[in-house]
């Protein structure tokens, strides 16, 4: 038999990882639209690709987009990735799904300072405004 102090430890350990685990799971809040997923993301795409790339966005400068808008799985995407490592593992992912698309974004940048910007600029675009 386990003594008391623990298996004290181990639930507040347990814990603990969970809540770490949480918080690098950030995501914004899920947005609907009134399109469909494909033609949600080809919109948040060129508007991310020429607000947050061509326009020398500072807060992008490091990082490239990786569109893949040709998915099986029905959820087309972007991902934001490090511009020196581009086939590692992704910054930050604007994904959509269904028909009106459910729009959700996750990642590191979603944790960041970044995270207001980001949430305001894929809500305005999936909601059809090209603005920067």
């Amino acid at each position: 038999m386990r003594h008391p102090s623990v298996a004290l430890r181990m639930s507040v350990l347990l814990a603990g990882l969970g809540a770490l685990v949480a918080s690098c799971q950030s995501h914004a809040p899920v947005v609907t639209t009134d399109k469909d997923a494909l033609s949600t993301m080809e919109r948040i795409m060129l508007s991310a690709n020429a607000c947050w790339f061509k326009s020398a966005n500072p807060t992008f400068a490091k990082y490239q987009l990786a569109p893949e808008l040709n998915s099986y799985t029905g959820r087309p995407r972007i991902l934001i990735v490090d511009r020196g490592h581009p086939t590692g593992r992704p910054s930050l992912v604007v994904q959509a799904e269904g028909n009106p698309a459910k729009l959700e974004a996750f990642g590191p940048m979603m944790s960041g300072a970044s995270a207001a910007q980001i949430t305001g600029d894929v809500n305005r675009w999936a909601n059809g405004n090209k603005g920067c």
